[in-house]
């Protein structure tokens, strides 16, 4: 929903916490859940780890902006549903988190949000839509292998973030 923007950037980055260089992290070393390849690209051009650990406010919220909420048309989104799928577009890439919404409303899984998604979204019960876009997270994240290291913060994650699109919902 338009203006959830902010209020939905700041559940992702309590999620996301600070500078994270873990060695079975297929990002990475990220910062605020920033990744280094993501910030390079920002910058066109290689990233040092100094200067990602030193990402500006402004910098951080224009990448969720345009490279995660817009990807995933967040403001046209219900509330509630736009922070679920923008939390997974940010922990799994945009792509996946919009399959995954595509999938529950019964849209072709092309990993586009256009007008076919939005209006098959719009058909739909934005606390059911949650609920089950939740459980698919939950799914999906037992499906990787590297589920054994991060599995537990993930499915807690994906617990405070329903929680929270109910509420917002519920609104």
């Amino acid at each position: 929903m338009e203006d959830n923007f902010e209020k939905a950037l700041k559940v992702v980055l309590h999620h996301e916490g600070d500078w994270s260089d873990h060695k079975d992290d297929p990002g990475g070393a990220t910062m605020k859940g920033v990744t280094l390849k993501t910030y390079s690209d920002w910058l066109k051009r290689p990233a040092t780890k100094d200067e990602l650990r030193n990402i500006s406010d402004a910098d951080l919220q224009e990448i969720y902006r345009r490279l995660y909420w817009d990807r995933i048309a967040g403001d046209r989104l219900p509330t509630g549903v736009d922070l679920c799928v923008f939390d997974m577009a940010v922990n799994a890439g945009p792509g996946r988190a919009v399959k995954i919404l595509q999938a529950i409303v019964g849209s072709t899984p092309d990993g586009g949000i256009g007008p076919q998604t939005l209006a098959a979204v719009a058909k739909q019960n934005p606390l059911s839509v949650i609920r089950q876009y939740s459980d698919a997270r939950r799914e999906y994240y037992k499906g990787l292998a590297i589920y054994v290291t991060f599995g537990r913060g993930w499915l807690r994650r994906v617990d405070e973030v329903e929680a929270e699109a109910i509420k917002g919902a519920k609104k």
